[in-house]
């Protein structure tokens, strides 16, 4: 048969194992993290906001959002925030959501991304369903990069999780710009200071 041929010759022709790499990471020499984090996201599309605790954030999103009827925030502390039920059971019925306020575990300065696990958010699919996405992370939960981020992820430790940095966007081979193509129309990021 071909069939067997071809898999002896791939058996034949096999090159030598090799030993893995050495692991190795690369150092970031970022002087100011939530600068170098914010300086990021706004290149990216998203909105930075930097303040000293949760009563600010709170003053912000309902300053900033007010014209959203259908709100949800899991994060503690800001849950007075949430307008609609988010004990669904099927994630369809979170289509109407205007604004999703969620906390995210730590971010990462290099690209503005932040880790959101999914026990953060119950339904996976919050944070892409929504109309306009919030994200609050603590500055001292700030990294320098990639490397140091997977340093802190414990594989296994959750079912899902996913990095977001800046809101959803697409381009063409016209370079059309799309925001919001496949996700939240808009972003912010809420960096506490103190908590």
């Amino acid at each position: 048969m071909s069939r067997d041929r071809i898999l002896a010759a791939i058996r034949e022709n096999k090159p030598a194992l090799r030993p893995l790499p050495e692991k190795s990471t690369f150092e970031s020499n970022f002087p100011d993290l939530t600068e170098t984090f914010s300086e990021v996201l706004k290149f990216v599309g998203g909105t930075p906001v930097v303040v000293p605790d949760l009563a600010e954030a709170e003053t912000y999103i309902r300053k900033t959002y007010s014209d959203l009827p259908n709100v949800i925030s899991l994060v503690p502390g800001l849950e007075s925030l949430t307008t609609m039920r988010y004990d669904v059971v099927d994630p369809h019925d979170l289509a109407s959501v205007d604004l999703a306020v969620i906390p995210g575990e730590f971010g990462v300065a290099e690209n503005s991304a932040i880790w959101i696990p999914e026990e953060s958010v119950g339904h996976r699919v919050l944070p892409f369903i929504c109309q306009h996405l919030v994200m609050v992370v603590r500055t001292a939960d700030l990294v320098e990069n990639m490397h140091r981020a997977y340093e802190r992820l414990s594989v296994g430790a959750s079912g899902f999780g996913v990095f977001i940095a800046g809101p959803s966007k697409t381009a063409d081979i016209e370079q059309s710009l799309v925001i919001g193509a496949h996700g939240a129309r808009s972003l912010s990021v809420i960096l506490l200071e103190n908590s």
